[in-house]
């Protein structure tokens, strides 16, 4: 597990949560401070449409269309503790946290190799995506507040379960190919989670594996994916297509 040689890539396609970022931050920072918020967004903003959406579909989830803002909210709190991959919640949550980056109450982790060789891909013309089951709003919430300032300039396009699909759907991928207009066998996706990696590869994409010590999936097994301790391990050579 050192490098991972792939060339005539169009493409990559990042991973958030045990990626890019610590799962630690997520988990310790970033759920707490949504979950402290649920209650006021639920009873004060609960007519703005995005808010709405996402309570009708807790409500439809959990089988109670009736279920006022106290049920919703402890729904939420158990999703949350379930790390539960929920649609609604990750949209709640986006709102969240994309107003605690604009305040400047948070500000998001990337790991210390990240940033410079997304940086270095982007300037040899290698097109850069994120998948994650976070919303899209959070993504880009993400990467607007980083510590090292705005990286949404880096970024061609950002996907969740809501307009990609599932994570460990094979159709989620096909999705996203087909949105990027990006050939599946040119394009590389990086995640720290096997069943993901897995179904980037039914797709037809290349994969690898991020194996970083500390994280959740550190020791899950990748089968035959190629795998990193971290970004430094890959080496990209834009192609020539577009």
């Amino acid at each position: 597990m050192s490098s991972v040689p792939v060339h005539d890539v169009d493409a990559v396609v990042l991973d958030i949560e045990g990626t890019t970022s610590a799962t630690g931050f997520v988990v310790d920072v970033l759920y707490p401070y949504a979950r402290e918020r649920f209650g006021e967004l639920l009873a004060s903003r609960g007519a703005e449409p995005e808010v709405a959406r996402a309570v009708a579909q807790v409500r439809a989830e959990i089988g109670e269309p009736d279920a006022d803002a106290a049920r919703v909210e402890k729904v939420l709190g158990e999703w949350v503790d379930a790390d539960r991959k929920a649609t609604p919640l990750k949209a709640l949550q986006g709102i969240l946290w994309a107003e605690g980056f604009a305040r400047g109450e948070l500000v998001s982790h990337f790991y210390p190799d990240v940033i410079p060789v997304l940086r270095r891909w982007h300037a040899d013309g290698v097109r850069l995506y994120v998948y994650s089951s976070g919303s899209v709003s959070a993504q880009r919430a993400w990467f607007a507040h980083s510590a090292e300032g705005d990286l949404l300039g880096l970024v061609s396009g950002l996907y969740d379960t809501e307009n990609a699909g599932p994570k460990q759907e094979t159709a989620s991928y096909r999705a996203i190919a087909s949105s990027t207009g990006v050939d599946p066998g040119r394009l590389l996706f990086l995640s720290d989670r096997p069943g993901e990696l897995d179904a980037a590869r039914a797709a037809g994409w290349r994969t690898a594996g991020v194996r970083r010590a500390g994280e959740p999936y550190a020791d899950a097994d990748f089968g035959d994916h190629p795998q990193v301790p971290d970004f430094s391990g890959i080496t990209l050579a834009a192609g020539s297509s577009s």
